[in-house]
C-alpha cells in the first residue's frame, strides 16, 4: 500500500470557525497526543534503551558486542539473501497476476482475485503450516511419492513468505496499471506498433514506480515476518527469529533493542524509498484514460494459466490446513474428526475471544481517532496538521516485532502512570492500532476526497455548526470510507502475530500466538483448527463487508 500522503481540497472556512476553533483543536491535537505517546516515545524508549548496558551504563556497549555475536550477523545476511530472492519471485508473478486482471480478457478474474486476498484472512504462519501439510516429511506428497522432503529452511521460506507477500504486491501494481494511459496505445496502433512493442515501450515504463514501491513493501514484509519464520525456517535464522531468541530465550533486552535498531534501518529505507516511488508514480495520472482490456485468445489463455496456477498454489495451502484440522492423523489416517477442535492447551478457545475483543477495541477506537484526526487536518490546516501527516507516516516503516518490544520497554514501568496499561486488552489493541495506523491514516485521507465541499459551505450557510457539519456531511459521505478502515484494523489485528509476541501474558493470550504455541508443542492439527477458527471469523467480516458495500453500489463491477 501506498504511503504517499493524497492530496485533499481544503474546504472554504465557515462562518463559525472562529468561535468553534477549540472544537477543530481538540479533533486534531487529541489524536496527534496519543500518536506521540503510543507511537514517538516507545520508539525514543528503544532507541534509548539500546544505549542501557547490562551494567547500567550508558554507551555503546550492546553495539559493539555485536561483533562478538556472529549468529546476529548470519541472520542479518540471510535476512537480507531472503528478502532480496523473495521481492525477486514476488514482482514477477505479482505482475502476471496484476496484467491478466487488469489488461486481459481472461476467464475466471473473480476467482483469482479472491484467492490472492486469503493470505490477508489468515496469520501469516498460515501459509507455513500448509507448506508443511503439503511438502513437509509427514507431507502428503511425500507420502504420495515415498520420500521425505525438506521443506523447512530457505526454500520452505521463500515459497512462504512470496505468497504471504503477493497480494499486497498485486493491490500496487495493479493500482500501477489502472493509471495507464489509452491514448497512448491508440497512437501506437495507428503508427503500427505490435503489442509486444507495445508492452515494452508504454506498459513497463508506465508500471515502473509501481513496480518499484511494490519490490519494497514485499522486501520490507519478507525482512521483518516472524510467523512463518517461527514455523517453517528451521535452522536459516533470520532478524525477526534472531530478536525473539535474544528477548524471550536469553533475556538480553539490550540485545534485543539492538537488534531491533538493526531490523529497522532496513524497513525505514525501504519505505522511504517506495513513498518516493509513489509519490512519482501518481503524478500526472489524474489526466489519464485508463485503458480498456481487449481480448486476444493465445494471451488471454496464457495468463489465465498462469493467474490460475498462483492463485491455485494459495487455494491448496490455505484449503489444506482447514482440510488437515478435520483429519485424525495427517496423512496416514485420513477419516474425519472433530477431535482437534478440541483445543487442549490452557485457556482453551479463551484466546480466539480474547482476539475478537482486542481486535475490536483497536478497530473502533482507531476507526474513530483516524476519523477525527484526518477531519481536523483537513479543516485545520498549517504546521500542526503537516506534522500530524508526516508523523501519521511514520508507523508503516516500523516493524511489529520492534513496535511490540518498544511498547514493553515504556509501558512496563511502576514509575510512570501509563505503567497500569501494562498487561491489560487496552494496550494490545493500541499496539495493533498503531501498528496498522499509516495504512488506515492513508485510506481515510484518500476518503476525504469524496467529502463535497459545496454540500459543507452549504450546511454551513445555513447554520449549521461544526458538529452538524461531521454528523450530517462527513459521516455520510465517508460512510463506506470508515467502514472499510474498521474492518481492515480488525481483519489485522485478529491475524498478527509480531506486535503483540512480547505483549501476552497468561491471563491475556492472543489467538495468533496460540497457533503458534500449539505448533512449537508438536499439536500440528490443533494448531490447523485453531487457524481455521480466526479464518472463519475474519473472512465472515469480510463477507459482511463486500456484500454491505456491493448493496450500497449496485453498479458496480466485482473485483
Amino acid at each position: 500500500m501506498s504511503t504517499a500522503a493524497p492530496s485533499t481540497p481544503t474546504p472554504h472556512l465557515p462562518p463559525m470557525y472562529a468561535s468553534e476553533r477549540w472544537l477543530l483543536r481538540a479533533c486534531l491535537l487529541l489524536p496527534l497526543a496519543a500518536l506521540v505517546l503510543f507511537f514517538g516515545v516507545p520508539m525514543l524508549t528503544i532507541a534509548w534503551r539500546s544505549l542501557v548496558q547490562d551494567t547500567g551504563g550508558i554507551g555503546w556497549g550492546n553495539y559493539a558486542a555485536l561483533l562478538d555475536t556472529p549468529g546476529v550477523w548470519r541472520a542479518l545476511a540471510n535476512s537480507l539473501l531472503l528478502g532480496a530472492v523473495t521481492t525477486a519471485v514476488t514482482l514477477v508473478l505479482a505482475f502476471v497476476a496484476a496484467f491478466g486482471l487488469e489488461r486481459t480478457g481472461m476467464p475466471g478474474r473473480r476467482f483469482v482475485a479472491g484467492a490472492l486476498a486469503l493470505p490477508m484472512l489468515a496469520p501469516s504462519l498460515v501459509l507455513g503450516l500448509g507448506l508443511i501439510f503439503l511438502l513437509g516429511r509427514n507431507g502428503i506428497v511425500g507420502k504420495m511419492l515415498g520420500v521425505r522432503p525438506e521443506i523447512y529452511g530457505f526454500w520452505g521460506l521463500l515459497i512462504a513468505d512470496v505468497l504471504y507477500a503477493l497480494p499486497q504486491a498485486v493491490l500496487i501494481v495493479r493500482t500501477a496499471l489502472r493509471q495507464g494511459d489509452a491514448r497512448q496505445y491508440d497512437a501506437a496502433e495507428v503508427l503500427g506498433a505490435t503489442p509486444w512493442r507495445q508492452f515494452c515501450d508504454i506498459t513497463l515504463p508506465q508500471a515502473r514506480y509501481g513496480l518499484l514501491s511494490a519490490g519494497f513493501v514485499v522486501f520490507t514484509i519478507t525482512i521483518t515476518d516472524f510467523g512463518n519464520a517461527v514455523v517453517i525456517g528451521g535452522n536459516f535464522a533470520v532478524l525477526a527469529t534472531e530478536i525473539y531468541n535474544q528477548v524471550s530465550g536469553q533475556m538480553k533486552f539490550g540485545m534485543g533493542a539492538v537488534v531491533g535498531m538493526l531490523l529497522l534501518a532496513p524497513a525505514a529505507l525501504s519505505v522511504f524509498i517506495e513513498r518516493m516511488a509513489a509519490q512519482r508514480a501518481g503524478a500526472g495520472a489524474e489526466s489519464a484514460l485508463p485503458p480498456t482490456p481487449t481480448r486476444r485468445t493465445g494471451r488471454d489463455i496464457a495468463f489465465f494459466l498462469a493467474c490460475m496456477g498462483i492463485a491455485g498454489s494459495i487455494v491448496a495451502l490455505v484449503l489444506t490446513v482447514v482440510v488437515a484440522s478435520f483429519i485424525r492423523l495427517w496423512p496416514y489416517r485420513l477419516d474425519l474428526t472433530l477431535k482437534h477442535y478440541d483445543i487442549t492447551i490452557a485457556g482453551g478457545y479463551a484466546p480466539l475471544w480474547t482476539s475478537v475483543w482486542v481486535s475490536a477495541l483497536a478497530a473502533s477506537v482507531g476507526t474513530a481517532m483516524l476519523f477525527v484526526l484526518c477531519f481536523g487536518i483537513r479543516r485545520l490546516p498549517g504546521r500542526l496538521a503537516q506534522a500530524a501527516t508526516a508523523l501519521s507516516a511514520l508507523p508503516v516503516g516500523v516493524p511489529g516485532l520492534v513496535l511490540g518490544l518498544a511498547y514493553v520497554f515504556t509501558f512496563n514501568t511502576a514509575t510512570w502512570p501509563w505503567g497500569m496499561l501494562y498487561g491489560t486488552a487496552i494496550l494490545l489493541a493500541l499496539c495493533n492500532y498503531y501498528h496498522y495506523h499509516t495504512q488506515g491514516f492513508m485510506t481515510m485521507m484518500t476518503g476525504m476526497r469524496n467529502v463535497p465541499t459545496t454540500l459543507e459551505d452549504a450546511t454551513t450557510v445555513l447554520g449549521g455548526s461544526t458538529a452538524r457539519v461531521l454528523r450530517d456531511v462527513y459521516l455520510p459521505a465517508l460512510l463506506p470510507t470508515l467502514l472499510a478502515v474498521l474492518v481492515f484494523l480488525f481483519m489485522r489485528s485478529m491475524v498478527t502475530l509480531s506486535a503483540v509476541i512480547f505483549l501476552i501474558t497468561p491471563s491475556l493470550p492472543m489467538g495468533a500466538v496460540t497457533v503458534m504455541r500449539l505448533d512449537e508443542a508438536g499439536l500440528t492439527s490443533q494448531a490447523a483448527a485453531f487457524s481455521t477458527c480466526i479464518m472463519a471469523v475474519v473472512g465472515s467480516l469480510a463477507l459482511l463487508l463486500h456484500f454491505g458495500t456491493q448493496r450500497r453500489k449496485p453498479g458496480s463491477k466485482p473485483a
